[in-house]
């Protein structure tokens, strides 16, 4: 744990001081003041103090807090930098959303590289950050009333060995859904009107777990929504759960996305995290899915169990050679409550900047641009997660929930709701319980509680979701 004088900090540095392997067992210490003009940081590691200061005009209090965070966590990233040797690609930047960031300052009149820069940022990632903000023009939009609408299907063929999700495998699980679609349903029909609705994302788990019937109830819950023609995206998941007869059902109300969620084209890797497909089966699932004329997503993870650099790029040349309209890369991240998470004690980045470097040029090369993006805590190498898509293809939900610019509904199980209040700058959210039963459980209060947050915001009166059309829910 390291020591500090201001509570707040604590959070923050400790966020930097998970960047660096073997830095939690540092004797760490950091003493931060302000006299006005200059914040001041002393960072004393194994001993030895470094000292730093920053100019700074703190006009409010919330700005204070804010530039305080910003120079604490430099002053210790660069201590820890040298201690260890080592820079990393997003620098003191621990934050998930870079992309955000780069959005307040451009609405503050300043271009954001300056900031990346002295916050320790490559100039690759600050080159990623500007094509990814190109790539979200036309779609990007803050706007009271805009929304989109979550809807969690929370069961798994097998739980793979990264995943921190409450799941399991569905042979274990199945005795919960008629009761779990009930539930969808009570919380679909008391849903608060959302003045226009961008984007439906029926999510998981695997939804495509469900057996075909299931899936149609659920998809027919969805339809009063998707009435006037908005993005319609479900995350079909794992190809060993295709079929034609659940890819019949999504055509028939209107999806207009799918994710087919490969992960990696390696058989060993598969088996070694918990996947029960093969590669040959996601070459099958995109076969069975092209005659329906979806826009497909397909998800890669870099630094899977034992894979080597040479593995992950030839998933990548996979993925390319089936042409999806978007891909989706994403670092392995050792979330809590992931089985993975007990067995490693560290993540290592060796390899993963070339399983990165090679993701950015492959795709690149074959006419993808970076259009979404996003860090979480404990990510392998302090990388991200990027979105790639096809011009013209790229996803309204994705862009709406990583940069927090419109109000998301969401229902299900481990559904986080929020309502974002544009003029004050600040999010409000309701999350759900993770498990099935708790959820089944607190239906009602959860109805109650959504209806009351967007209370202040309803546009057109009452009535229950169901009974308006997408564009004015």
């Amino acid at each position: 744990m390291i020591e500090c004088n201001l509570s707040f900090l604590v959070p923050e540095l400790m966020d930097v001081v998970r960047l660096f392997a073997g830095a939690e067992a540092l004797p760490l210490s950091v003493r931060s003041s302000y006299d006005g003009k200059v914040f001041s940081n002393e960072v004393t590691i194994a001993g030895t103090t470094h000292r730093f200061s920053d100019s700074g005009a703190a006009e409010t209090p919330l700005r204070y807090k804010s530039l305080c965070k910003r120079y604490a966590k430099l002053a210790l990233y660069h201590v820890l930098s040298e201690h260890f040797h080592t820079s990393l690609p997003w620098g003191a930047l621990t934050g998930i959303r870079p992309t955000r960031l780069a959005y307040q300052e451009r609405e503050a009149g300043r271009d954001f590289a300056p900031l990346f820069r002295d916050m320790g940022v490559s100039e690759e990632n600050i080159a990623l950050v500007r094509a990814v903000l190109a790539g979200q023009a036309g779609i990007y939009e803050r706007r009271e009333g805009n929304g989109d609408l979550f809807l969690s299907l929370p069961f798994c063929p097998s739980k793979c060995v990264y995943c921190s999700f409450i799941t399991a495998p569905i042979a274990a699980t199945r005795q919960y859904i008629p009761a779990y679609l009930d539930a969808l349903q009570a919380e679909l029909d008391g849903l608060p009107p959302v003045g226009n609705l961008r984007s439906i994302y029926v999510g998981g788990g695997t939804p495509f777990a469900l057996e075909a019937g299931e899936l149609d109830r659920v998809l027919a819950m969805l339809a009063p929504f998707a009435a006037k023609g908005c993005e319609f995206t479900v995350e079909a998941g794992r190809p060993d759960v295709f079929s034609r007869e659940k890819l019949d059902v999504c055509k028939r109300y209107g999806v207009t996305r799918i994710c087919i969620n490969a992960q990696s084209f390696s058989d060993r890797t598969l088996e070694a995290i918990g996947r029960k497909h093969t590669a040959e089966q996601v070459f099958r699932a995109f076969e069975m899915a092209k005659p329906y004329g979806f826009t497909v997503n397909c998800d890669l993870i870099a630094g899977l169990t034992g894979e080597s650099v040479e593995e992950f790029c030839r998933s990548v040349d996979c993925a390319v050679s089936l042409s999806p309209e978007n891909v989706t890369v994403h670092t392995l991240c050792l979330k809590k409550g992931a089985r993975l998470k007990e067995e490693v004690s560290a993540l290592s980045g060796g390899g993963l900047s070339d399983m990165i470097a090679y993701s950015r040029e492959a795709l690149q090369k074959a006419g993808y641009g970076p259009y979404y993006l996003y860090r979480q805590k404990y990510m392998a190498g302090a990388h991200e997660n990027v979105g790639w898509t096809k011009p013209g293809s790229a996803s309204v939900y994705n862009i709406d929930i990583m940069e927090e610019c419109a109000d998301n509904l969401a229902v299900g199980a481990n559904a986080v709701s929020k309502r974002i209040f544009l003029g004050e700058g600040r999010i409000e959210r309701i999350g759900s319980p993770k498990d099935v039963p708790t959820y089944l459980n607190k239906v009602p209060q959860l109805v109650a509680e959504k209806r009351a947050l967007w209370g202040s915001a309803l546009h057109g009166g009452g009535g229950s979701a169901a009974e308006n059309s997408a564009g004015n829910i």
